[in-house]
Parts: C-alpha cells; structure tokens; sequence
C-alpha cells in the first residue's frame, strides 16, 4: 500500500514537472517570437530610413537603386498588410494570400539584387542594367498594387452591401415603432372612463347607479327601490267609494 502511495506521489510530481518545462517552454518560444519581431521591425525601420535619406541624398546609380528598392518595399509592405487584415473576415483571400508569397518571392529576389548592386564598384555596368531593373520592379510593384486594392474594393463592396441590409432592418423596425394600433392596456382604460361617465350621469340626474348594473342603464330596470312610486303595500288602502244604488252595507254584529 505504501509502496503504491508513493509511484502515485511521484507520478502527480513527474506531471507537475512536466507542466512547468511545458509552460516555460512556451513562454521562452513566446519572448524569442516577440524580440525577434521587434528586431525585424527595427532593422526595417532603419533601413527604410537609409534608404529615403539615399534616394532625397544622392543622385545617379546609387540614388536610382536606394528609389527602386524604397517603392518596392513600400508596395509589397502594404499589400502584405491588406491581405493579412483581409484574411480575418473573407476567407476567400487564402488564395490571394497565395499568389502574394509567389509574387513574393520574386520581390525579395529582386531586392537583394538591387542590395548587391549598392556595392558593386562598376557604376558603368549598373547604369546599363537600370532600364531592366525598372521594368522588374514595375512589374512587380503593379501587381502588387493590384492584389491590395482589388482586396479593399472587395472589403468596402461587403461593407456597402451589409450596410444596405442593416438601412432595410432598420427601416423595418422604424415601421413598427410608429404604429399607434390601440393595445389592450387602452381598451381597459376606454372601459374605466366610459364607466366614471356614466355613474356622473347618474349622479347629475339623481338617480344614483344601482350596484351591478350595467353603465348608463337606469336604477328602475336593475332592481326595485323602496319609495314613493311603488305600490304601498305597508299602508292600509284606501276606502273605496260609496254610490247612491248600493245598498248600505251592514255591521257584522247584527245578527
């Protein structure tokens, strides 16, 4: 039994062990991932300003490179952004997203062959290969240029478009706040005013409402009322009239 007990304590403390490498792993991973992003940007930060300051700086072969590889950086930056920022709500733009790491290819192909050419002493040579280099990065740059916009303008169509269904819905809506259709809550309401009327009618006439009966019906109709116009049946009637052709009438004492 103890010997169980304790392969049981080193197996929990073997998985906690393992569970912490794990996750330290995963936070070393994590910060590697986010210096070296960090160090990319910076590099490209810098090197983009180098890149500006030689093409405003400097005139003739090395100014025209530093100008060809700044427009297209500055392209396929951009339209790598617009894909990735695309991707998240249209997933139709995976395949786009494909076309662009072919064209891709191509652009850091060609911009490490206009890095070289920064250095390269025979400005001579280089001047000659400048047409080819524009053609290059022309091509490049319009087709990136037409992937990114053709994204946006995909964007802003389903923009307009849910934009017009939320105008319809709202709409709609607008419709039924604005129908003044009586609910039963006014009914009740029409009921009670009509019922305080008519006991004021009664009221105005002296003749008060009789308990239970309906709105504006008189008291007569509803029950009887002890008064002067019914029958007084309490009171002993009246004689009834004597005539001259009757005879008179005898007392019940004569025998």
């Amino acid at each position: 039994m103890e010997a169980a007990l304790i392969i049981f304590a080193l197996m929990v403390l073997f998985t906690f062990l393992g569970l912490g490498v794990y996750a330290t792993v995963k936070v070393v991973q994590a910060t590697k991932r986010g210096v070296d992003r960090t160090i990319t940007q910076a590099r490209r930060t810098v090197e983009d300003t180098t890149l500006r300051a030689k093409s405003f700086g400097q005139v003739g072969v090395t100014g025209a490179l530093a100008q060809l590889r700044l427009d297209l950086r500055t392209s396929m930056r951009a339209t790598e952004q617009a894909l990735q920022d695309g991707v998240r709500v249209d997933a139709s733009l995976h395949e786009s997203i494909a076309l662009f790491e072919r064209l891709s290819a191509h652009g850091r192909e060609l911009d490490d062959e206009l890095k070289r050419l920064e250095q390269d002493p025979d400005r001579g040579r280089i001047a000659e290969r400048l047409p080819d280099l524009r053609e290059r990065t022309a091509k490049i740059k319009q087709a990136a240029d037409s992937l990114r916009w053709a994204a946006r303008d995909r964007a802003q169509r389903f923009a307009q478009d849910d934009l017009s269904t939320l105008s319809a819905q709202i709409e709609v809506e607008s419709d039924a706040l604005r129908d003044w259709s009586p609910e039963p809550v006014d009914d009740l309401a029409a009921a009670a005013a009509a019922w305080d009327a008519a006991q004021a009618n009664g009221a105005a006439t002296g003749r008060p409402q009789a308990p239970g009966s309906a709105p504006g019906q008189p008291a007569d109709a509803a029950s009887p009322t002890w008064g002067a116009d019914q029958p007084q049946a309490l009171n002993p009637a009246a004689p009834a009239p004597q005539y001259p052709w009757q005879k008179a009438r005898r007392p019940e004492s004569t025998t």
